[in-house]
């Protein structure tokens, strides 16, 4: 029998226990959702949890997060999502602005370097591995196949940007489902009513909604009209506003397009350098989107103006943490009332399939991106193809990377200690003045 009657301190105490346990990006996370709320605390059914997750990946934003926010509200309603979702978030967020000093102070250091070095070949392998289990999920015929190639070739070969990538998948989507093609077909969600939505909630819900909103675009738009639209926290503050709105499928799917943005538009970051905010971001709790507080703290740290570097990096970080973050409460009160609604329908359901097919060719592109910048030296443009000089191939990196690869895909190794194991390699190898 579910437990329905949950005190909040409690509920205070569990999410910060799974806040402590979000490593492993979003499927660890999630599953230890499923574990301690469903298995343990039996505070919701397996097919209420499923459904809310199901509404959470049709959204933008990190899946997870945004599966914590939504049963936190289905708990104790606005304080409880916002509990949820924010102690969600802040482990990650101050680990990783601990790591971003670090990283901005000592990342030159040898030693540090040689962390790094080894960290980048573990995320190659872990990207790689998000493939194959992505794929093996969301590919189940041919058509599914076909969108995850053209989402693939649409990027790496023609550099078509990745929003309207999304926008036409899910336009295929929602008409073939329309069309009630086969291959878009989508099995209905199951109900309990263990947990009941009142009006109180729905109003509640609302009213929330409404001031997270305003939380959102109101600091931006102060922002532009007060520093102008080239000023770096500007810039930050309006395209992380953007990625906010079309980061579907996930931390993998968005960071081909935001690695590209800040290393070749914005200048921000070096090509390896999105691989170490990666590498951050696997290692410490909370959603991977925090490695877009790395991209936002070095791109104000290196544009400082009239301020300190630390102090300008802090706060570019915040900013890019604040415009991520604050539209996931948005989506998740705006739209938790009528999830079951939304849920039912067909044409969402067959959109939703057909943009998760098309995840699957971002990430694969983004594990190309990643693995020419990690395993090579140099790069050539080729018929407007970024492509690696084979002859600059780095040894090392390609040994790790190997290496990391087999321990994921034949022994199975969890992704703390592959990541583990690189670092402690990349340091011998700095050692031995193979790199």
């Amino acid at each position: 029998m579910l437990d329905t009657k949950i005190s909040v301190t409690e509920a205070l105490r569990v999410w910060l226990r799974i806040a402590a346990l979000s490593f492993g990006g979003p499927a660890g996370q999630i599953a230890v959702m499923h574990r301690i709320l469903v298995d343990e605390k039996r505070w919701i059914s397996d097919a209420r949890f499923l459904h809310a997750l199901n509404y959470c990946m049709l959204l933008p934003g990190p899946e997870a997060q945004q599966l914590a926010t939504y049963i936190g509200w289905l708990l104790h309603g606005v304080r409880g999502g916002l509990m949820a979702g924010l102690l969600f978030i802040l482990p990650g967020i101050i680990s990783i602005m601990a790591l971003s000093y670090i990283y901005a102070l000592f990342g030159s250091i040898g030693i540090v370097a040689a962390i790094f070095f080894g960290l980048k070949a573990a995320v190659l392998a872990i990207v790689v591995e998000a493939v194959v289990r992505v794929g093996k999920r969301a590919l189940k015929n041919n058509v599914m196949r076909g969108l995850a190639a053209g989402a693939f070739l649409a990027l790496f070969v023609f550099q078509v940007p990745f929003p309207l990538i999304i926008c036409c998948a899910g336009l295929i989507g929602f008409v073939g489902a329309q069309m009630q093609h086969p291959a878009f077909a989508a099995a209905p969600a199951e109900l309990d009513s263990a947990l009941v939505q009142t009006h109180h909630m729905r109003r509640g819900a609302q009213i929330a909604a409404l001031c997270a909103a305003l939380l959102w675009l109101v600091p931006v738009g102060t922002l532009v009209l007060i520093l102008g639209e080239g000023h770096i926290f500007s810039q930050i503050a309006l395209f992380f506003s953007k990625m906010a709105v079309v980061t579907f499928g996930g931390a993998y799917a968005v960071l081909t397009y935001v690695a590209q943005q800040a290393v070749e538009n914005f200048h921000w970051l070096k090509p390896g350098e999105m691989l170490d905010g990666l590498g951050m971001a696997e290692t410490t709790p909370g959603p991977l989107v925090m490695v877009l507080q790395f991209v936002g703290f070095m791109g104000a740290f290196r544009d400082a103006g009239a301020l300190s570097p630390l102090l300008a990096g802090t706060i570019g970080g915040l900013i890019a943490t604040w415009v991520t973050f604050a539209p996931c409460f948005l989506w998740i009160f705006l739209g938790a009332p009528f999830i079951e609604r939304l849920r039912g329908n067909r044409a969402l359901a067959g959109a939703l399939s057909a943009i998760t097919a098309a995840v699957v060719g971002v990430i694969l592109n983004l594990a190309v991106w990643f693995a020419i910048h990690t395993l090579f030296a140099q790069t050539q443009d080729w018929h407007g193809m970024d492509v690696p000089v084979l002859a600059s191939v780095h040894p090392a990196a390609l040994a790790l990377s190997c290496g990391a690869a087999l321990a994921i895909f034949r022994l199975k190794a969890g992704m703390l200690q592959v990541l583990a194991a690189t670092s402690v390699v990349g340091i011998a190898a700095w050692w031995a003045g193979a790199i």
